[in-house]
């Protein structure tokens, strides 16, 4: 039995490849979540005309990999502090945000966001969204696996995010 689990996190290019290399994950699908126009296409989304989010839709096996281990990785991710876009790609499309299929994702996903904030890891609060999951449409095909379709550029594009960097200084064990 499979669940789903839906993140966004900025750019979706950069929110497919930390999870994709997991037992018990099925598929991660770059698309769009949160917003008011049915089928919405890349350009709408990026104009920040309909709402809604890039996001990354996971299909996992729960027994094998779990939404606590999904959660852990996502937090890793991002910067949970900033609520106008995620590093350099700024915008409401660009917002973190936790979107939950249920009760228990709610309640985990919540527990996690209070334990985060109170970790005193950051010194601004951990304003990250926790939504109620939203239909869900797939971004275009050139937007899948684009890691793996478009290397250079994405290597590119992501080390002039800043990203690295963030995580980099926040995650690492001293």
């Amino acid at each position: 039995m499979t669940e789903k689990a839906t993140f966004a996190g900025g750019c979706f290019w950069c929110m497919v490849k930390p999870f994709d290399q997991f037992d018990g994950i099925e598929s991660i699908v770059s698309g769009y979540s949160g917003g008011s126009v049915e089928n919405p296409t890349y350009e709408q989304v990026k104009s920040g005309t309909t709402g809604h989010l890039e996001v990354v839709e996971i299909t996992f096996q729960p027994e094998v990999f779990s939404y606590e281990q999904l959660l852990e990785i996502f937090w890793q991710q991002i910067d949970p502090t900033d609520n106008e876009g995620q590093f350099q790609d700024r915008g409401s499309s660009y917002r973190a945000a936790i979107f939950v299929h249920n009760d228990k994702q709610r309640r985990l996903a919540e527990e996690s966001k209070r334990a985060l904030d109170e970790s005193g890891r950051f010194n601004k609060p951990v304003v990250t969204e926790i939504l109620d999951a939203a239909p869900f449409y797939p971004a275009e095909d050139y937007h899948q696996d684009y890691y793996k379709k478009n290397e250079a550029h994405y290597k590119e594009d992501r080390a002039a995010s800043g990203r690295d960097e963030f995580l980099e200084a926040t995650w690492r064990e001293d």
